[in-house]
């Protein structure tokens, strides 16, 4: 499940207030280790892992109560990626699991755009597509 950091980190990170640079004409650079780690830090719950094909990019797990809640959450995340005009890969297994993968095609790695997308996607809500917590029967 995903943490929120409270709204007043979101405001000095900034980063979901910003916008997606068209990569297109080479326009955008494949970051650095040492700025990567930086931006990582600011995007709770995705980690820096690689593709199926080696390519750097970074992930977020989540894991909803069914498969109509998966192809919802896919539905939410689908829409803020086409306001950005920078789309993740998405994954549903397992019938509710789901898994995003950031990285941008064009430069072969990550970029800017890959955490400014992260930010907003944790924007998401997603309460109602997860799982109801158990009641627990020892205290």
């Amino acid at each position: 499940m995903l943490c929120r950091p409270p709204e007043a980190i979101r405001d000095i990170t900034g980063l979901r207030n910003k916008k997606c640079v068209p990569c297109e004409g080479g326009n955008i650079e494949k970051l650095e280790d040492g700025e990567i780690n930086r931006l990582r830090l600011q995007c709770p719950g995705w980690k820096v892992s690689k593709t199926a094909q080696g390519v750097d990019c970074i992930s977020c797990d989540w894991k909803v109560k069914n498969f109509a809640s998966g192809l919802e959450l896919m539905t939410r995340l689908g829409k803020v990626a086409d306001e950005e005009g920078h789309h993740p890969d998405l994954h549903l297994t397992g019938y509710n699991n789901i898994k995003a993968e950031l990285s941008t095609h064009t430069v072969g790695g990550l970029t800017i755009n890959d955490f400014i997308l992260a930010a907003k996607l944790n924007d998401v809500e997603l309460s109602d597509l997860m799982p109801k917590k158990k009641a627990k029967f020892w205290a």
